[in-house]
């Protein structure tokens, strides 16, 4: 049998397949639903005439469509996670192979052209120096 909680969190959907399957039920009947799903049924029982047995088929029919989509979604939601998984993982390790090969590329000119590097470093640094110091001055 359906329980509450699921009749509440698909409310809208269940409204209007409760009209379509009893005509007879009004928007007022459907929408003074107050989340018991007893009183729900026998007011469902009551206006349509239609057997309880067959309310409470409908209402597991649907309680199992119900959990069936959410496992579905859930399992969709599991292979999405997973696939975002793996990408990001390929792509740390893609990063982190290039940072080796900048690495290594970098010592190996430091080690063919120490002059020339330290030259690179000291320019580097006094244009990081000036530049911070601009920042700092402007606030």
């Amino acid at each position: 049998m359906i329980n509450q909680q699921t009749l509440q969190g698909n409310w809208n959907e269940i409204q209007g397949k409760l009209r379509s399957k009893w005509g007879s039920l009004t928007d007022d009947d459907v929408k003074e639903f107050d989340g018991n799903v007893e009183k729900l049924m026998g007011k469902i029982e009551k206006r349509t005439g239609a057997a309880r047995e067959s309310i409470e088929k409908f209402f597991d029919e649907f309680s199992t469509n119900g959990t069936s989509a959410v496992n579905r979604a859930n399992e969709a939601v599991h292979g999405y996670a997973q696939k975002a998984s793996e990408v990001v993982q390929e792509t740390s390790h893609q990063a982190a192979d290039s940072i080796r090969e900048g690495y290594a590329e970098v010592e190996d000119m430091v080690r063919e052209r120490p002059a020339k590097s330290l030259a690179v470093c000291f320019g580097t640094g006094i244009i990081t120096g000036v530049v911070i110091s601009l920042l700092l001055r402007s606030r």
